[in-house]
């Protein structure tokens, strides 16, 4: 007897599932687990903690003699994520290392008096007060202390700010 297109259809799903089927389920498959990682993704940069508030109980690093750091000068601390600013007035800030566009470590140019960002080119004075954008704020501080003649930061607490003020800087 021969067998007819219907004869042979049937006979395929009474065996199992055909090799288009297995492949039409394999794409679904690899389908949801390409969206299950997206999904993940997504979620772990809107929740990465960027817009936490570091504070920890008081952790105070020396930096060295009030002497040691003469007027207009940056001194870096990488160890403590932080570089200690001495302005011109004799006024010290702590400043965050990190950009406060998207988190890049700011380097010094002794050259141009300036922070810069190498991922997106933001610059910051010394004081960390924005020079050019795409930062919108100042960079974030970290407490001064001078006790007997000794600069100490307090590396536990990070200060958010909008802009560098005067009233942020600790004078000896």
């Amino acid at each position: 007897m021969k067998k007819t297109g219907k004869d042979i259809a049937e006979e395929g799903t009474r065996k199992g599932i055909t090799r288009r089927d297995f492949f039409g389920m394999a794409w679904k498959g690899l389908g949801i687990l390409v969206a299950i990682e997206s999904v993940g993704m997504i979620t772990a940069y809107f929740f990465s903690g960027k817009n936490k508030k570091t504070t920890a109980p008081k952790q105070l690093l020396e930096a060295g003699l009030v002497d040691s750091f003469g007027p207009g000068s940056v001194s870096a601390f990488m160890g403590g994520r932080f570089y200690l600013a001495r302005q011109q007035d004799g006024g010290f800030i702590a400043l965050s290392l990190r950009c406060t566009h998207l988190g890049c470590s700011v380097s010094w140019e002794e050259n141009k008096k300036r922070f810069i960002c190498p991922c997106h080119s933001s610059a910051f004075d010394i004081s960390g007060e924005v020079l050019n954008p795409p930062a919108a704020r100042a960079l974030d501080y970290y407490p001064v202390l001078i006790e007997n003649g000794v600069v100490k930061v307090d590396i536990g607490t990070l200060k958010e700010r909008k802009s560098a003020r005067k009233e942020q800087l600790i004078y000896a």
